[in-house]
């Protein structure tokens, strides 16, 4: 059986790069993408290709697709997370950027990417478990997975005639560069290492929808069924 080609987006770093690892050690030929040239340098020896881009630059973006022949599995996995931390003053700068890097671009690579995937093919979208229920600070990131995840389920039914699957994942707390800046708790952390086997998985089993730990999501989706003046007492904090 012949290696699948496989892309990833964000894959300098935390999930993408344990994504990497994983499938590389597997042998299946893995395309890096992300934005540091240097870490993408040092992954070149084992990579089956590797792209420099940043997700938001469309132009780059279209660039680096004309390298690209075709694709059993796009992972679209990179992101970021910024909070508004004074909601009063809502800091509109921000939102506008979180939204663009992790809602918009998905247009672009899209638009350049998808066209390459093969017939059979599949498309994972690395959403969040912050969409199954509400959290402060969160208007920006929470706002733009949620968006991620109707993208997901709607471009779904659209490509069911072109027989390439999609696959939603909802990961929890994850070990990562992005989640070590986090000043809370984080309940039933996961490592990198750990996120990617799973989402491998689901990717295997050619899954709908994936979400892990089922400790932390099953429970933010039970509370999500309570009425709202109750979740709202579990969730707010003074």
């Amino acid at each position: 059986m012949s290696n699948k080609t496989i892309l990833i987006t964000g894959a300098t770093s935390g999930i993408g790069y344990s994504l990497f690892e994983q499938y590389s050690e597997q042998g299946e030929q893995v395309i890096v993408c992300g934005r540091n040239q240097q870490q993408l340098s040092s992954m070149g020896n084992v990579a089956f290709k590797t792209c420099c881009f940043d997700i938001t630059d469309q132009q780059a973006i279209e660039e680096a697709s004309r390298t690209i022949e075709s694709l059993d599995v796009l992972i679209l996995n990179a992101g970021n997370c910024r909070y508004i931390d004074d909601a009063k003053h809502f800091d509109g700068e921000l939102f506008a950027d979180v939204i663009q890097t992790n809602l918009i671009s998905l247009g672009w690579l899209l638009q350049y990417l998808l066209p390459k995937v093969k017939k059979g093919g599949q498309v994972v979208f690395v959403s969040s478990s912050a969409t199954l229920l509400p959290f402060q600070r969160s208007e920006a990131y929470g706002a733009s997975k949620a968006g991620v995840d109707y993208l997901a389920k709607s471009l779904k039914l659209d490509l069911i005639k072109e027989e390439i699957d999609v696959t939603l994942i909802h990961p929890g707390f994850i070990k990562t560069p992005l989640t070590d800046k986090n000043d809370f708790s984080m309940p039933f952390l996961l490592s990198s290492d750990e996120a990617a086997s799973r989402i491998i998985i689901a990717i295997e089993k050619r899954k709908s929808y994936a979400h892990f730990p089922k400790r932390l999501t099953l429970l933010l989706k039970a509370i999500s069924l309570l009425p709202d003046f109750v979740w709202q007492k579990i969730i707010v904090k003074d």
